[in-house]
């Protein structure tokens, strides 16, 4: 597995233990669960449980949510990264687009950079034929970031009994994309 990807602003590498403070400020604020069901963390035990879940996708699929930190100064922003997930209704795996940042942070370009680092890095490093993406219908911020880094607008699915915008894009669009 790579240990790091470098973009003009940032540095995104495994997430580890000394990015639970940060993770759980980001986690804790209400605001920034508005579109993640509304259920901000309350137990930083929790988020120290999720890191052991990623560490292990690391090691089982090469790839998961990474933490999006400055390059200058390596101040945690927040994590993005390609998640191995499974389609609601369907039995077929697909590649998760995810990202979510301290609120402070939001606004900057961050998410888009980090969003557009995890997809090249999809497509010309672990050379994944498609990447999709969801966001809550409401999150018109998160459905620009998932245009800019390419991917294309599907329809909507429910997703954990909310309604998701659904995006994605194949390798063959995005290259030609590129063009």
């Amino acid at each position: 597995m790579k240990t790091f990807i470098e973009t003009e602003r940032l540095l995104l590498r495994p997430l580890h233990a000394d990015d639970l403070e940060a993770w759980y400020e980001m986690d804790s604020d209400p605001e920034v669960h508005i579109y993640l069901g509304n259920n901000p963390v309350t137990d930083k035990q929790h988020l120290h449980d999720v890191l052991g879940n990623l560490q292990q996708q690391y090691i089982d699929n090469g790839i998961g949510r990474w933490a999006v930190t400055d390059k200058n100064t390596h101040e945690f922003l927040g994590w993005a990264g390609l998640k191995l997930m499974k389609k609601p209704g369907e039995n077929s795996p697909y590649y998760d687009l995810g990202y979510r940042l301290l609120r402070k942070h939001w606004g900057k370009g961050y998410a888009t950079e980090a969003a557009l680092a995890w997809v090249k890095y999809g497509f010309n490093e672990m050379n994944l034929p498609e990447i999709c993406g969801r966001t809550n219908v409401g999150n018109s911020a998160s459905k620009n970031v998932l245009q800019k880094a390419g991917l294309k607008y599907i329809d909507e699915r429910t997703f954990d009994g909310a309604p998701d915008a659904w995006f994605t894009c194949s390798k063959e669009q995005w290259l030609h994309d590129q063009k």
